[in-house]
């Protein structure tokens, strides 16, 4: 690292996430200019709220022992993570503050892309110049794509899917209904009997709205608009009844505009049926049988509902 300011302090601050196996180039390089700027080094982990993410893999045990080893000297912190810089600024200075003997004063250091820019505290800062660029997410990935299967990776696997909080997957699943006063109805390839269209929410979609209209498409080839929310549930799926995380799905209401249906994706066939006579739970996966319910409940009952949809008879009955 190249120094491009230079303030005399007791105490040299250093703030970084450092979520990587190890400790790499760049790391040592800021860590080591530092050091030899002070006879005193503190440095803080950022560390986020939510636990054992893509980003954030690492809790701050980990990370700690990992500079430990490397530079025994630096005395390892934490900075918890706050959606305010000022409130984020605030809380490091008073960690700091705690750390200091009488009279001493302080320097953090950071790179260009650091912490620096969201900084806006009481002490001194120092902006280093690096000399080498190594990506933490390109570290990650290459991790993950060359993974040692030893016995110690195996108990890091462990103890991190035990440390991360319970997670409810998201899902959709969608009613599509014609102005026959059809639905349509999907079969996967290893089934006999038929279920909602659906699959799970992308967390890049802006809503799950936007997940169900992508589903449709994806699973029948077929196009729907006036997409209408009916109600959620969990989802007694067999591959998740012996763990902790579990499966919700969000069950909507699609009407058909065009196309011809087709099965693709991961569906075997599409086909129409008549909502009173052809959805029945003798011949939909039991893992639907709640959403049937769902539907006759949200929808077979409520005559403003399916006058939306499609257009009655005079009876009031659908077509």
């Amino acid at each position: 690292m190249k120094e491009k300011a230079n303030t005399p302090a007791d105490v040299g601050i250093i703030v970084g996430r450092f979520q990587v196996n190890e400790l790499h180039e760049a790391h040592i390089d800021l860590i080591n200019s530092v050091i030899q700027k002070h006879d005193r080094v503190l440095l803080f982990l950022g560390n986020s709220i939510i636990r054992n993410t893509t980003s954030n893999p690492l809790d701050y045990r980990a990370r700690r022992a990992m500079i430990a080893d490397k530079f025994p000297n630096v005395e390892v912190h934490y900075i918890n993570d706050n959606p305010s810089d000022t409130a984020w600024s605030k809380s490091l200075d008073k960690q700091i503050g705690e750390q200091l003997l009488p009279m001493q004063s302080v320097t953090l250091y950071g790179s260009r892309d650091s912490f620096l820019k969201a900084y806006s505290g009481k002490y001194n800062v120092c902006e280093l110049e690096a000399t080498t660029f190594i990506s933490g997410t390109e570290v990650r990935r290459r991790v993950c794509n060359n993974y040692p299967p030893t016995a110690d990776y195996r108990a890091g696997m462990i103890a991190a899917t035990a440390y991360r909080y319970p997670t409810a997957f998201q899902t959709v699943d969608i009613a599509v209904v014609n102005d026959k006063g059809e639905i349509l109805l999907a079969r996967k390839p290893d089934e006999k009997k038929w279920r909602f269209i659906g699959g799970f929410s992308d967390p890049r979609s802006v809503s799950l709205e936007a997940d169900a209209k992508r589903e449709v498409t994806e699973e029948a080839s077929v196009e729907v608009d006036d997409i209408t929310y009916l109600g959620s549930t969990l989802v007694d799926d067999w591959r998740y009844r012996g763990e902790q995380d579990k499966i919700k799905t969000a069950l909507f209401l699609a009407k058909y505009i065009y196309g011809k249906p087709e099965g693709s994706d991961d569906v075997a066939e599409v086909k129409w049926v008549q909502i009173g006579t052809g959805l029945t739970k003798d011949n939909i996966e039991p893992l639907h049988h709640v959403l049937v319910d769902m539907f006759n409940d949200k929808f077979g009952g409520n005559r403003e509902l399916q006058d939306k949809f499609f257009q009655l008879n005079k009876d009031g009955k659908m077509p």
